[in-house]
């Protein structure tokens, strides 16, 4: 293989190319216009345009696409070739600034949640110079913002750019408090943890589950699971292995930095991570590593699995998204330093998050819901749908302190000693890690553990940088005329923290006793997409995003309806998958079991053996059969009914209605499946599965 650091961001149109490659005064203007938000002249765009073409041609690019990220939670992009022809039968390669800043899909064929009817096509795609174009499969794919025709949000990235604008304005007035006039701009940097499975492709081709809804709907507990802890960090399969290479090279080529990749808890179950990316950047990439993950799989007979909870009875897979805020001079606002107490920028960071995730529990709640989601929240393996802040030993004991009044006094050492002479001590973190919690500090960042490993982070990060910025801009408000600012901060680090203090648990989140206390706090408990999705109507929750120009109303409402409308697509898909299944595979394999095992009796019989086994797993078989084929029915009552409803109606209906008809299906096929000969079974089973790349 190349050495990575030739091939690193060889795919990448990045800083470095355009510095080597655009004429000077092109590339200023570029970077002017990055930073200021000053718009490119047609000029500077058409010399950008035919250098990116050039260096496209070059790496072997045939086409160029606007690349963006509809609410269909899928990239797209559409290829037009560099192709022009000049009359007399030849061509010449051409791509102008046009071609460059403005696309032109059909908004009407993306969800829209009824911002564009059918008869309303047009949409508009518009280049994002902060994140770089890149070649992919021949493609220079040029990543866009996706609009209605009226100028309405269609996309992921839209919300999150207006967000990374607000934020960067709510913090400047901080930093302008803080007499940092060299900041000229605030950061909000991501690392997206991505977790997926990988099972042999010939073995998946035999599962229409899989196929059709991501998931396993049926399947009986294999003999070994995850008990044994075995697989987590264990040593890599080598047709893992070899993918996990070939995977690396390809996001390399693209400038993504993936840096760690091990085996997770779950068996087949994997994870890898990035380095930090400012968070539009963040959201591109990952979009782009889910992308690759799934089609390089395939090169390997594999197929990469991103449902959250593809397997019952073993951990789902989550996105843990790693949050962030710094300043363009390098200094991380969530570092606390050698010593928390006297940080007093960092404190007044960690107290706007604290009152953004009290404040707006509900905003996070429904970013992170999806009917995928919805099965892993609250296993052991995730954090619960109650949403709190972990802060660790150190900061929560200044926390107390704060609050109480009192002094504090900590130890300036804070070495950790294992006891081993052979084994040197070092300084402990901030913080210990909480599994358990949805929203954890982890020494000098964020960890938000909720994200299902199919969820796009731009809905999520948007969320994150307005809720902050909300917060922030009240302190900036109340800081801005001081002339105590260390008495002023004090004061207001005290009334915001006792005010948010219901949101701070160092604990087990997964116990019942936390359930009890959350509730008793006041804290919200929303178990379903249906409940929380609607949590984004709320007043404040509008007014907050139409106060910091991240959503109109008409978006915010149109992303609502967007949203349910998935949910219930999505559980009406595995519901009519479930009966398909059930019907035309398992129902005739257990019929021609249970004729075998009819025939096997009366054959006993009439030899004069004993067929008292056969006898009782006939029985036994027979009456699950009955009870399977009237659960089918139900089933498919329920489905039938749920189309009587509208989007917000049968949401509901799906939660309440249809997925307990699935689960009560879902238990008498799975029974059928223990007790009926493999070599009928219809399906591979879930130690197929797990064991199909890992033997």
């Amino acid at each position: 293989m190349e050495k990575v650091s030739d091939i690193f961001g060889s795919m990448v149109f990045n800083d470095a190319v355009m510095k080597e490659r655009l004429p000077k005064q092109t590339y200023r203007a570029l970077r002017e216009s990055i930073e200021t938000n000053k718009d490119l002249t047609m000029d500077v765009a058409n010399v950008i345009a035919a250098e990116m073409k050039n260096w496209a041609i070059e790496n072997g690019a045939t086409h160029f696409a606007h690349w963006f990220l509809p609410l269909s939670g899928v990239n797209a992009e559409k290829h037009d070739a560099f192709i022009s022809p000049v009359g007399d039968g030849t061509i010449i390669m051409d791509f102008s600034g046009k071609d460059l800043i403005k696309g032109e899909p059909d908004g009407s064929s993306f969800p829209s949640g009824g911002i564009r009817a059918t008869f309303e096509a047009r949409g508009y795609t518009n280049w994002d110079p902060t994140s770089y174009a890149f070649i992919k499969e021949k493609t220079l794919c040029i990543p866009t913002a996706f609009a209605a025709y009226g100028g309405e949000a269609l996309d992921q990235k839209t919300p999150l750019l207006r967000s990374m604008d607000e934020i960067n304005k709510q913090a400047m007035r901080i930093m302008k408090i803080f007499g940092m006039d060299d900041v000229k701009k605030v950061i909000t940097s991501v690392g997206a943890e991505q977790e997926y499975f990988l099972v042999d492709k010939e073995t998946y081709l035999k599962r229409p589950d899989l196929i059709y809804t991501g998931r396993t709907l049926f399947g009986a507990k294999p003999p070994k699971r995850q008990e044994l802890d075995d697989h987590y960090f264990g040593a890599i399969n080598p047709r893992v292995k070899e993918f996990m290479e070939d995977i690396d090279v390809e996001l390399w080529k693209l400038g993504i930095p993936v840096k760690t990749e091990h085996n997770e808890v779950a068996p087949a179950q994997h994870e890898m991570a990035p380095i930090y990316s400012e968070t539009n950047v963040a959201l591109d990439q990952n979009q782009l590593s889910m992308e690759l993950l799934r089609k390089i799989a395939r090169r390997h007979d594999m197929v990469c699995l991103l449902h959250e909870k593809p397997f019952a009875g073993v951990n789902g897979s989550g996105k843990h998204v790693n949050w962030s805020i710094s300043t363009d001079t390098g200094m991380n606002l969530l570092d606390p330093g050698d010593n928390p107490k006297k940080n007093m920028m960092f404190m007044l960071m960690l107290i706007a998050v604290i009152q953004a995730v009290d404040d707006y529990q509900d905003l996070l709640r429904c970013a992170v819901a999806s009917a995928g989601n919805d099965h892993r929240l609250g296993g052991n393996e995730a954090p619960p749908a109650i949403i709190s802040v972990f802060l660790g030993d150190e900061i929560g004991f200044v926390v107390d302190k704060i609050i109480a009044g009192e002094e504090i006094h900590m130890d300036k050492e804070g070495l950790f000693d294992l006891g081993a002479n052979v084994l040197p001590s070092f300084k402990k973190d901030t913080t210990d890690r909480n599994r358990t919690s949805p929203f954890a500090f982890t020494g000098n960042k964020f960890e938000f553990r909720m994200p299902g490993s199919e969820q796009s982070i731009g809905d999520i990060c948007c969320v994150l940088n307005t809720i902050v910025a909300e917060s922030l801009e009240q302190y900036a408000d109340r800081l801005e005329s001081t002339t105590d600012l260390a008495g002023d901060l004090r004061k207001l680090t005290k009334d915001v923290l006792t005010k948010h203090q219901r949101i701070i648990y160092n604990g087990d989140n997964y116990t019942e006793e936390w359930v009890a206390l959350a509730e008793k706090r006041g804290l919200l408990n929303l178990t379903s997409t249906a409940e929380a999705v609607t949590q984004s109507l709320n007043k404040k929750n509008i007014e907050l995003y139409k106060k910091h120009g991240i959503f109109t109303e008409t978006e915010v409402r149109a992303r609502f309806e967007v949203q349910l409308e998935n949910y219930g697509k999505m559980i009406n898909i595995e519901a009519l998958t479930m009966i398909d299944m059930a019907r035309k595979f398992i129902a005739p394999a257990v019929s021609a079991y249970s004729a075998d095992l009819a025939d096997t009796a009366i054959s006993k019989k009439e030899l004069g053996v004993n067929a008292n086994a056969e006898i009782s797993a006939l029985s036994r078989i027979s009456d699950l059969a009955e009870v399977l084929g009237q659960k089918i029915n139900l089933l498919e009552e329920a489905v039938i009914k749920a189309g009587e409803y509208e989007p917000v109606e049968a949401a509901t209906f799906f939660h309440d209605s249809v997925i307990p008809k699935m689960n009560e299906l879902r238990v008498v096929a799975d029974e059928l499946e223990t007790l009926t000969c493999k070599e009928y079974w219809p399906f591979p089973s879930y130690g197929d599965l797990l064991s199909s790349v890992q033997s």
